[in-house]
This record gives C-alpha cells, structure tokens and sequence, in this order.
C-alpha cells in the first residue's frame, strides 16, 4: 500500500502550499482522495496516470477539498478517456459538478457515477474481491466523511511439501489457501494449520479529514497501520478549534494513541505556521510514530 501526498494544506493556495488530494495505491487500484484546487497539476508533476483514477473520494463540500474536481473531470474528457468514473462524495456534489457541466456544454465523453453520501453512521461503499471502503463520519461544520480503506485478508500461505507428505492431492490445495481443513487420499482430515501458514498481513489506511477532536471515531479506525489526521492548528491556536471545528497537532496525536495507529499522518496544516516541524513535535507529546504530509512525499504502508 503506497500513499503520495499531493497537497496537504488547508484553505488558500499558496505557491508552495496546496490544498488537500493524496493518491492510494492499493491491489491495483489508484483512488484519488480529496481534489483540491491544481490536484491536476500535482498528478501530472508526480507522474500519476490519469487513466488509472476510476474511483474518487470526496470528504467535503468546502472548496479546499473539491474545486480541483471538475477541471480533473473535464480535462478527462478531453484526453478522449473511456474508462468509466466513480465519485464518492457528501449529497450536492452530483448537482455541483453537473451544473457547471451543464452550463458549460461540456458532457463527459465516458461514463461517471456519482455515489452521494449521506448517513450519519459508518457504511461499506465499496468493495471488489481485495479491498473494501466504508466512511469514517466526522464532526466539522458540514457533513463530512473521512475514509477507511481496508485489504482484505489474503489467502493462506501453502506449505506444499506438507501436504504433500500428509497426503494431500493437489486438487485440494486451492482449498487449503482459503483456509479449509481437507481429506487426504486415505479420507484422513488434514486441519488447514498443520499444511498452511498465514499470508501476508491485511493493511488499513484511515483518512480523517476536516474534524474537531471526536474519539467516536476511534472504533471504526481502531489498530489501523496508518491514520492521516487533519492538524490545522497547533496548542497555541487551540482556541480556534472549536469555532472552525479543526484540530490540534496534540489532539491528532491523541486519537492515534488511543485507536493504537501504527503510524500517523500529520495534514491541512494552516499556512499561519512557518515550520511543520511544530506539528511533529506537539503531536510527539501523546504518539511515537508520526509522518509529516509534505506534497510530493510518498510514504509506504
């Protein structure tokens, strides 16, 4: 699982600060999660494949994190894209983007889907045979959903010169990598642990975008591998948390301490701040383990 931070800044776009959109990687798919403005700009400056975005998450309808949306949506139409386009994202986004289309004659030339969210509770909105998306609700000043991105389990490791010798035909050794005991060819039952081991570990990745500090959310992303959480502010600011509903670098590292993270992202820093640094070392007070998004950086889970 790979995740490539494009911008990670919160509200106005500076020259070297970006609002929100990180891609990741993961089985084969390439999602794009939030796309602030100049996302398209990024993609291209790190070499990411439009064509390999068929699925889009949209935490929010502040600007930050989706006016980047429509440009991507129509520059896809211009490079004569035919795969078809999956956005998921809060109820408005649909009417939204399909307006400045609409008035600007400018239908798309490929299929798009738009999944409108609006549960207060956390739901599964996706999921293949490898992966699996359910939101993260958050509590910010419009309905906003973080995302938990989630592998699923994969097959048991065959020990094949073990089944061989307990006398295993090969036939049953698909069933034994999904984790069923089998007979042998004297009617003897093989138990899946004598012939197997474990496969490689399932990764989860939580993206928390815009929210105050909520530990309702610590059951939905608990022993997550990787937390990306939003810190607007540091404790000097804190003030300004409950107002604009953002977060502190402390309080980020609060809930990663308290939902057992292995790692946590620190993003949407407010360009008030001249060193990001701080954020590290505020957030180090309450977690160990502690990234800081940086646009451009990639960072493997």
């Amino acid at each position: 699982m790979e995740l490539t931070i494009l911008g990670c800044h919160s509200a106005t776009p500076r020259v070297n600060t970006h609002p929100t959109s990180q891609v990741l990687q993961i089985k084969n798919h390439l999602f794009l999660i939030d796309c602030g403005e100049g996302t398209q700009v990024l993609l291209r400056k790190y070499k990411i494949k439009f064509s390999k975005i068929k699925h889009i998450f949209i935490s929010h309808l502040h600007g930050d994190h989706y006016f980047g949306l429509v440009g991507l949506i129509s520059t896809f139409r211009l490079l004569s894209r035919e795969n078809e386009l999956h956005v998921y994202g809060p109820k408005g986004i649909k009417e939204v983007i399909t307006l400045q289309m609409k008035l600007a004659d400018s239908w798309t030339n490929y299929p798009l889907y738009f999944h409108e969210l609006s549960s207060k509770k956390s739901e599964l909105i996706f999921e293949d045979d490898k992966v699996e998306v359910h939101t993260i609700p958050l509590n910010h000043r419009i309905y906003t959903n973080g995302y938990l991105f989630k592998e699923k389990p994969a097959e048991r490791k065959l020990l094949v010169e073990k089944a061989k010798a307990a006398g295993v035909h090969k036939a049953y050794f698909s069933k034994l990598k999904q984790g069923y005991d089998v007979e042998n060819e004297k009617g003897e039952l093989i138990k899946n642990e004598s012939v197997t081991q474990d496969g490689p570990k399932a990764r989860s990745y939580a993206y928390c975008s815009d929210t105050v500090y909520d530990t309702s959310i610590i059951p939905i992303i608990r022993n997550t591998d990787a937390l990306y959480h939003e810190s607007t502010f540091l404790e000097e600011h804190s003030h300004l948390t409950k107002s604009t509903k953002h977060s502190t670098a402390l309080e980020a590292g609060k809930i990663a301490s308290q939902a057992n993270a292995g790692m946590l992202i620190l993003g949407h820093f407010s360009s008030r701040y001249n060193d990001i640094e701080d954020f590290r070392r505020e957030a180090a007070a309450a977690f160990d383990t502690i990234e800081l998004a940086e646009t451009g950086k990639t960072i493997i889970i």
